[in-house]
């Protein structure tokens, strides 16, 4: 991924994990399994992971702790009413950037 869209992903990647957490509850390792299969390769687990403590710490989200297979419990995140609020609020101002690009796109038309 060219740097732009990292450093562009970066500033919208908060809201991305909401919207997929918004369809189904995850574990930080699916997230990042899930952004690599749509084409964001460049996406580290850590980045992930750091973005999933900075959600919690912020009541967007629910955390329980799933037994595995394999070593310790995982945790396993979901929107609760605080995170939709939020996600709602990240669609209305990615809509109105996007307006806006596409005006500037067009020639400011």
């Amino acid at each position: 991924m060219p740097r732009q869209a990292t450093e562009m992903l970066k500033g919208v990647l908060e809201g991305i994990v909401l919207a997929i957490l918004s369809t189904r509850p995850a574990y930080g390792y699916e997230i990042t399994g899930w952004l690599r299969d749509q084409g964001f390769t460049d996406i580290a687990e850590g980045t992930v992971y750091a973005l999933l403590v900075r959600i919690e710490q912020r009541g967007l989200v629910d955390v329980e702790k799933v037994p595995s297979e394999k070593g310790p419990p995982r945790k396993v995140y979901s929107v609760n009413t605080q995170g939709h609020d939020y996600l709602t609020e990240f669609w209305r101002t990615w809509s109105f950037l996007a307006e806006r690009l596409d005006q500037l796109r067009e020639g400011g038309k």
